[in-house]
């Protein structure tokens, strides 16, 4: 079976130090940075990066210096964003900086935004719930108007430019924007907006997404998703009792902040139980990898970008990279008969 619809396996990381860790922060970051370098030796095609703000455990803020330093450390791979919160920052600032780490990557950097979901960061930045979808269109417009050609001539409800010329410019144009979130109303403005879907654990929305596409006459973008297994081992059972206090960590944070903005994906575990109940292939075998990223394309054919987060909050880099090997070596070459990596653009 052919598998010619993904072309790009990707790494996902969120540099979190929990507290009680006796690792440092700064070995946190370069340890992680040496990691994704290292992936992109082994064949991985994509590093993207997350944000979130005022976690105890670090949770990466401040992600285009990351993409910056990841740029310096990388020849071939594209380092992307998934997602930055554009409202909690001045979009013209973010334009500068993306064009800034496409032009340290020479033009590999891919800015994927959202709006994000957790009231105490938009509290924190003045961001309000009844207008912020208003003001996320508008920021997305002064960001594509910033990062092309000639000066912004903007005038908005939130934003007000005029004769504003951002430069340098970066090298792709356009600069690619992608677009995400965990809603059906997401699924339709990165439909209208966005040069590509970040799906993510929002998978079930990539209908919307296409069906959006269709009704405006546009042809489709890439989607990118997330993989379930945190980790590819031969002996999954002995792999998930190391990392499963990490996993627990994880999953709660997550499930937690989801459900206090009124939407759930995982139920909040307790126990490692709890996990093995919920999903059963946390960590898995080559051979049930393949399994299930073949299920995955074949369910949803729209899947372009394949990515999954190697590293649990806590777990040392250098603990998750035997499971980067043997994807590499024993899954990556199943799917790359078909396809070559994204390379430039999208």
């Amino acid at each position: 079976m052919r598998y010619a619809n993904v072309t790009d396996f990707g790494l996902w990381y969120d540099f979190r130090n929990p507290p009680g860790s006796p690792a440092s922060m700064a070995s946190v970051y370069a340890e992680t940075i040496e990691q994704a370098a290292y992936a992109e030796q082994l064949g991985f095609d994509h590093i993207w990066t997350t944000e979130h703000h005022f976690v105890d455990d670090g949770y990466s803020p401040s992600l285009l210096p990351i993409c910056a330093a990841l740029a310096s450390k990388t020849a071939r791979a594209r380092i992307g964003t998934a997602l930055l919160l554009l409202l909690l920052h001045d979009p013209i600032r973010i334009a500068e900086d993306a064009a800034t780490v496409d032009l340290l990557s020479g033009g590999r950097f891919d800015l994927g935004i959202g709006i994000g979901y957790r009231e105490p960061e938009f509290a924190a930045f003045g961001v309000h719930k009844r207008t912020r979808g208003h003001q996320f269109e508008e920021a997305i417009a002064v960001v594509r108007q910033a990062l092309a050609s000639g000066p912004i001539d903007f005038h908005g409800q939130f934003y007000d430019y005029e004769g504003i010329d951002v430069s340098p410019k970066p090298v792709q144009q356009p600069l690619p924007i992608w677009l995400g979130g965990l809603t059906a109303r997401a699924a339709r403005r990165a439909a209208r907006l966005g040069d590509g879907f970040l799906a993510g654990a929002g998978e079930d929305f990539v209908p919307e997404f296409l069906a959006e596409r269709t009704s405006l006459g546009q042809p489709p973008t890439p989607v990118w998703s997330s993989i379930g297994f945190v980790g590819v081992a031969y002996d999954p059972e002995a792999m998930l009792a190391r990392i499963a206090p990490h996993v627990v960590y994880q999953r709660r944070i997550y499930a937690t902040w989801l459900q206090q903005a009124g939407t759930t994906i995982w139920e909040v575990p307790e126990s490692v139980d709890d996990l093995r109940r919920s999903d059963p292939d946390l960590v898995v075998t080559p051979d049930r990898a393949r399994h299930i990223i073949a299920e995955r394309l074949a369910a949803q054919p729209a899947i372009t970008h394949l990515s999954w987060a190697p590293i649990p909050p806590g777990l040392a880099p250098r603990d998750a990279v035997a499971s980067l090997e043997l994807f590499a070596a024993e899954v990556l070459p199943h799917f790359r008969n078909a396809a070559e990596p994204a390379g430039y653009g999208i």
